[in-house]
């Protein structure tokens, strides 16, 4: 079987700045990164950790302080713009607001690569465009002003342009970073379905960590020393990874659930016995008011959730004394 090439091939490449015959300002490398066709690779990391720069450095907008980019096998320091412009297609943070432009005009700036200086669209230009405009699904807002949009339809019609581009790279630095919770998670699925059903290569910076973990194919994990480590969601997980590029006082990356919690010092242990979604949600409030989970029933104090045809109750005990309730907040009181 053949062995699949990667799409994106970084060797030994280091990202910085530079300015004017100063030394560069190293901000992260040696990087060794492999980005394949039809992956999702959410980019994450503290701020300031260099995700932006990164995404400048890969999609040829900003030069590699050392090393190099191969896109396709060709070495992207050597192409011209006009040939980056046809192998990456990029969404940056700030959306295009332009009260006189509509939302198919900007859609159909995506095909300038093919177009010429004159902007006339040919019939494949087109169905290009209407592709863009199926895949995204913003037919419905086609001949509407881009003023007159909300963030999360903003997002798509510029996703929509860069599908328009038809290029086998598409980057987006934070494309949920002005929208509402019920947005950013369509947008992130959307982002996943289109790299499976187009086979295109989708590289997204994100503070999402949560629907990171749920939707990515592979994870680039920034921290705030230079340092990058890549691979499944999964694997970054169980190795430690995300445990380190987040670690700061007061907050727990919690392995077993994926999700972080915040804490304070000398928190007493507790633990809690029984399933289903109640048995989760107290263990969620126990963490909120200031208890550590333990596994054990070696705690001094314990709790037992038990759920009957969707009716749950509670069981509290410490030492001799055992108490039930009907309702989590009577629990809590007590606590």
């Amino acid at each position: 079987m053949a062995v699949k090439q990667p799409l994106l091939h970084t060797t030994g490449l280091t990202i910085g700045y530079r300015s004017g015959k100063n030394p560069a300002k190293v901000i992260a490398g040696p990087l060794n990164l492999d980005l394949y066709a039809g992956q999702l690779i959410c980019l994450l990391g503290p701020n300031g950790c260099g995700k932006s720069t990164l995404l400048r450095t890969v999609s040829g907008l900003q030069q590699a302080v050392g090393g190099s980019i191969e896109l396709e096998g060709k070495n992207l320091a050597k192409l011209k713009p006009a040939g980056i412009a046809r192998l990456i297609s990029l969404v940056l943070t700030d959306n295009v607001r332009s009260g006189n432009l509509d939302v198919y005009s900007l859609i159909s700036l995506g095909r300038y690569p093919y177009s010429g200086w004159l902007g006339i669209l040919s019939q494949q230009d087109k169905e290009a465009i209407d592709r863009a405009i199926t895949a995204t699904d913003t037919a419905a807002f086609l001949g509407r002003k881009l003023d007159s949009l909300s963030d999360g339809e903003c997002q798509k019609v510029m996703l929509a342009r860069a599908m328009a581009q038809d290029t086998p790279l598409i980057i987006l630095d934070e494309p949920t970073a002005h929208l509402d919770l019920p947005s950013r998670i369509q947008l992130m699925r959307l982002l996943h379905q289109l790299a499976k059903d187009t086979n295109k290569a989708i590289l997204i910076s994100t503070h999402e960590l949560d629907l990171a973990l749920q939707v990515a194919d592979q994870i680039w994990l920034m921290s705030s020393g230079g340092n990058l480590a890549a691979g499944l969601p999964e694997e970054l997980v169980l190795n430690g990874s995300f445990q380190q590029a987040f670690d700061k006082d007061g907050i727990d990356f919690d392995i077993n659930t994926g999700t972080f919690h915040i804490h304070t010092s000398g928190r007493k242990s507790i633990s809690v016995a029984g399933d289903g979604p109640a048995a989760f949600w107290t263990r969620k409030a126990l963490t909120r008011i200031g208890y550590a989970l333990s596994p054990g029933e070696d705690t001094e104090e314990q709790v037992l959730v038990t759920e009957i045809e969707g009716v749950a109750s509670w069981t509290y005990k410490k030492g001799d004394l055992t108490l039930s309730f009907d309702q989590l907040k009577e629990l809590l009181t007590v606590l």
